[in-house]
């Protein structure tokens, strides 16, 4: 778009369905890379990028020629097709219902990435859950928590 200048940094965090531990650390890096090529192809520039077992954080520079919610939705149906056709579960993998986006000014960035980078230790001392909840409250997002995602028990 002539004469359009942005600068948007999106964190887009989504979980696996029922919050189950089906990314392997064998088959992580290879998701991730396949989601940035998602991103990458769609115009879109992929600062940062982690998948725990059971979901996944991604923080995008957004250009303007795409919604937040159409880039999600090339990002998560392609990702469960490709690890579905690639068998890595037994059953059939899908990521939960919806998405959690925050925006992020230029002086953020670095930290974002280094808190991106970081999931394994983060989630050492919390939950995805409990990160997930924070990020709301941290935002001012109103929620009502029987619908954020269906929680797995045990």
């Amino acid at each position: 778009m002539a004469n359009t200048y942005t600068q948007v940094y999106i964190q887009i965090v989504f979980a696996v369905k029922g919050h189950q531990n089906l990314i392997q650390p064998k088959n992580k890096e290879t998701l991730q890379k396949f989601i940035t090529g998602i991103v990458k192809n769609r115009g879109q520039k992929l600062l940062a990028i982690h998948s725990m077992p059971d979901h996944t954080h991604l923080l995008v520079g957004l250009e303007p020629n795409i919604s937040i919610s159409d880039l999600v939705r090339d990002v998560k149906p392609g990702s469960s097709k490709f690890i579905n056709e690639s068998d890595w579960v037994k059953e059939k993998f899908n990521w939960q219902v919806g998405y959690g986006a925050f925006s992020y000014s230029r002086s953020q960035i670095d930290n974002v990435i280094k808190y991106i980078n970081n999931q394994v230790e983060h989630h050492q001392k919390r939950t995805f859950q409990e990160e997930y909840i924070d990020f709301l409250n941290k935002f001012n997002v109103e929620f009502e928590e029987k619908y954020l995602f269906d929680w797995i028990e045990g």
